[in-house]
């Protein structure tokens, strides 16, 4: 099963100098929760929205650590699908997953460039607000999901191992 993990700068060195990504909150794929919720949706549309669930969630990792740089990174891994089971509390795309994901099962990650720094910085700011039902906080969220992730190959993500 294909799952997104959510992360932070700071995390994502972690899991490099691991060589695995251990999971502590939950990770998102493409649930039988979502499929039901977005029913005329296909695969390439499910996994986008599995993606920006945790994009969303990266944007809460960055609010709780005031150390993380405003950059969301989602890692794409494949995991057996036992390793998977729901996590209907974080959303319909939530899933949690036993044990550490080594890095030769990741996929790619998606991660923000520099130029997004204000607008997650804000986003993170407001995401408990938003979070909590309100409408302008949810307006910040919604602008930081106007911008693109950029794709990375695994092998690439070296250029993040080192603080800036």
């Amino acid at each position: 099963m294909r799952v997104y993990l959510p992360a932070t700068l700071p995390l994502l060195r972690q899991w490099l100098v691991a060589d695995a990504a251990a999971v502590s909150g939950p990770a998102f794929a493409v649930t039988p929760e979502l499929r039901e919720w977005y029913f005329e949706a296909d695969l390439e549309e499910l996994e986008h929205a599995a993606q920006t669930a945790a994009a969303t969630e990266a944007l809460r990792l960055i609010a709780a650590d005031p150390a993380a740089a405003p950059r969301r990174i989602v890692i794409a891994a494949d995991v057996d699908d036992g390793a998977v089971s729901p996590d209907p509390t974080a959303g319909r795309a939530a899933v949690a997953v036993s044990g550490p994901i080594p890095r030769a099962r990741w996929g790619s990650a998606l991660v923000d460039d520099e130029t997004a720094a204000p607008v997650v910085r804000s986003g993170a700011a407001r995401i408990t607000a938003a979070d909590a039902g309100d409408a302008d906080a949810q307006f910040e969220v919604d602008e930081v999901e106007a911008h693109e992730l950029g794709w990375y190959a695994v092998q690439e993500l070296q250029v993040f191992a080192q603080p800036s």
